[in-house]
Order: C-alpha cells, then structure tokens, then sequence
C-alpha cells in the first residue's frame, strides 16, 4: 500500500491546517452539513487516513462502511482510471455502456437467492430505498409500506418517512410521505420482558400491528435492515426475520432487506440476511458497493422488477460508468481477498476485547453485531437508561488519540466499529487499546 499502515501524531487533532480548512468550511458549506471530526484527509489507503498535517490515523469508520476494500483498492483504481480515459458519462438511458450491464450481472448472481433476477442501479441508499418503494407499490398495487422502530432509510421525503430518529434526519422536515406504518423492533437489549421473549413477542406485535393497523391486503412491502445501522446495529432477535419473511410470502407482502450497510462481506457474508438464510423478494444495496464511488442499486424477483412500466425507474446519474467500472474493482477485490473471511477474522480480534471491556465497565450495557459492524450500547450502570454523555466523552477521547470512532443509536448512546476489511492486525489491536484507554479516562 502507498500510505504507511501506522498510526502517527505529529500535532494536536484537529492540527493547525485542518483548523483553518475548517474555518474555510464554516464560511462556504451549510451549516447542515456536520463534521464528526474535523480533520481534512490528504491520502488514505488501508486502515490508516492521513490529515493534511501529516498526522496518520486509525480508521475504524470507513466512511461509515463504504472503502470496505479500502480508500484507494488497487483493481479499483485501475479500472477507475481506465474508464474515465474511455468517457465518464452518457446516461444509461440514452444510450447505454456494458459496465452497467456487468453490475447488474454481479449483484444479481451474488445477491441471496437462486430465483431469476433483475437489476437498476442508482447514486445513493436512499434513492435506492426509494426506487424499492415505487417498484413493490407497482408490482403489488397496494399502497402501504411498514417500517421499523430504529429504523434508518435516508434523507429524502419518502426515505425520511421511513426513518425513526427525528434529530437530525427528520427535525422541521415534514409533512412526509404518507402510507408509511412502523412496527416494534425485535431489539434484544430493550425488549420489556427479556430477551428470550423477544422474538416471539416482537413477531405477535408485528403480525397483530399490520392486520389492525394497515390491513394485510393494502401492504405493498415490509423493509427491514437485517442489521440496523443508524439505529445502533441492533441485531434482531434470532428466527425474527425468518419469520417476518415468511409470514409476508404467505400474504402476498413484499419483503424488501435493506442491506446499504451490511452488504457486500461486511458482516462476514456477502448480505447479512444470509446468517439466517432469509431470501428477500426486493434488496436494496449501497455503500460498500464501489469502493468509494456513488453507486446504490435494487435487486429483485424478475417478475417483481419487470412490473414497472418502461420508463418508470432512472436518473440522469445512475449506474454513472465510472462508478459501475469501480463497483465491478470492488466486486473484484472482495472475491479475490476473501473479504468476507477478513470480516469474521476483524470480529474474531474485536469482539472478545469488546465482551472484556464490558466486564469491566458497568457502563457498557450490551456488545452486539456480526463480523466487522460492531458496537457497544451505553448506559447507567445497572438498568438500559442512554447515556450519550458517555458515549461523547469516549469518541473524543479517542478523536484525541488518531482513532476514528463513530457513534450511532437512536439515543446517541452506541458506539460503533466499521473497520475497512483489509485493515491490518496490528492496528486492530492498537485502535482497541485507544478505545480501552478512552474508557479508563472517561468512564
């Protein structure tokens, strides 16, 4: 790799440049447009991010699980390069480039699922959510889509809906997309009666919720992160989803996996909804897809993707070449690196100092999540009371020390790991100790 795999401090974080490149930010970009740490990125590769002031790194983000395959993968810079040299757009639409096709072909062959497929590619996880919504409404011809507690969809009207955190995805935003219904979530940790009755009773309210509320017969589609990502990787009960999937094929309901975050190796599978062996009917997929470059898609049943008339999916954008030359890199690099045994490998280093952390902090009420998408949930000791105070203090802390952490939750109490999957063991082991010595100073 061209940037050295080590961590290096050579000034405070935010150093001096990054300081007044951010100053510059303040007076030309939206104040809408947030910064989790203000430090400006000269080069990255790897697991290491290096600032314009030469300091080097950690990354335990990834641009929140997007260069899984690093920020600058080799097959995906060549193939980036050689794809702009031949021409960087036409739209589809217009007239159409077999990059796009290529795509189209992968996802649909690694997606779960041995049924015939079809696919349609655009910019971002929310304009595919999107797309997933207008596709099972024309398919079905019903209007009614169900959502779930925590959930986290995007950032446009319809994909806002869908979301169930107000601050700051949805805050003086509305009036939103109507049809939209949400559900309990099958969350472990915070379900009242314990977690061995989770899933039963999560299932009982989700079934008894549709029926009364929405009527099966007008519900278009279910959508579902098998993981939930901005909700804080709530992992849902075991046999939840296998059981909300099945109960949607015996009423005619489409069942619509968004796997933006957990797709392509990042839970040690290439889709998460594999772990229990859930085929959906529709799957949304994003992020880690391109290896940096904005590409989203949705796949799905033959006969479901073909029920929209022609014309009625696109975007001027979508499936860009130059990113569907990137996608087909990323695609690439994961097959050829086994990147989905590197995620179980990152989980298997991680996940057993996260289990001894929280031995020892009080603080730390659950360790939960699959492969490299980890978290800790933090609160009062003793009981599930957030606290986001804590959960600040320990992310700055390790700010503070060149470990890039993020937080997540629907109470701004989780932490939580998104290592790029070809991160090294040496900074594994070193960012762990950044995040043990955050807690020894902050708890």
């Amino acid at each position: 790799m061209s940037v050295e795999q080590k961590r290096v401090l050579v000034t405070e974080i935010p150093g001096p440049r990054s300081t007044e490149l951010h100053a510059r930010k303040t007076a030309a970009v939206s104040a809408g447009i947030g910064t989790t740490l203000p430090v400006y990125v000269e080069r990255a590769g790897g697991g290491i991010v290096v600032d314009v002031d030469g300091n080097q790194l950690i990354d335990f983000g990834a641009g929140i699980a997007v260069v899984s395959v690093g920020n600058a993968a080799p097959r995906v810079v060549e193939r980036v390069q050689e794809q702009v040299a031949d021409f960087t757009h036409t739209c589809f639409m217009v007239t159409p480039y077999e990059e796009y096709v290529a795509v189209c072909e992968k996802v649909n062959e690694l997606t779960p699922g041995t049924h015939e497929k079809r696919s349609a590619l655009f910019n971002s996880g929310a304009e595919a959510v999107e797309n997933a919504v207008k596709i099972a409404r024309s398919a079905t011809g019903r209007p009614a889509i169900v959502a779930f507690d925590h959930a986290y969809h995007g950032r446009t009207n319809m994909t806002m809906a869908l979301t169930a955190k107000n601050m700051p995805y949805k805050h003086r935003f509305g009036p939103f997309a109507s049809e939209i219904y949400r559900v309990p979530m099958a969350y472990p940790f915070r379900w009242p009666t314990g977690p061995e009755n989770c899933a039963d009773e999560a299932f009982a309210e989700f079934t008894s919720l549709v029926h009364a509320q929405v009527g099966e017969e007008n519900c278009a589609a279910v959508i579902l992160e098998p993981i939930q990502g901005e909700g804080g990787f709530v992992v849902p009960a075991p046999g939840f989803v296998a059981r909300m999937a099945e109960w949607c094929a015996d009423h005619g309901i489409l069942f619509v996996a968004d796997e933006i975050q957990t797709g392509f190796c990042r839970t040690g599978d290439w889709f998460a909804c594999e772990a229990e062996g859930v085929v959906p009917d529709l799957i949304t997929t994003a992020k880690g897809i391109a290896g940096g470059l904005p590409l989203s898609g949705v796949t799905g049943r033959a006969e479901i993707m073909d029920a929209v008339h022609g014309g009625g999916l696109g975007g001027t954008y979508g499936g860009n070449p130059v990113a569907c030359a990137a996608a087909l890199g990323a695609i690439e690099t994961m097959q050829a690196e086994d990147l989905c045994g590197a995620a179980r490998h990152i989980e298997s280093v991680m996940r057993p100092r996260l289990a001894a952390l929280a031995e020892r902090y009080p603080a730390i009420g659950d360790v939960r999540g699959r492969g490299a998408m980890l978290a800790i949930e933090l609160v009062e000791p003793g009981g599930t009371v957030p606290d986001p105070a804590l959960t600040a203090k320990v992310v700055k802390a390790c700010h503070a020390e060149g470990l890039i952490a993020l937080t997540a939750g629907t109470y701004g109490n989780v932490l939580r790991f998104l290592p790029p999957l070809v991160i090294g063991d040496e900074l594994l082991d070193e960012g762990m100790q950044i995040l043990e010595n955050a807690f020894a100073t902050s708890a």
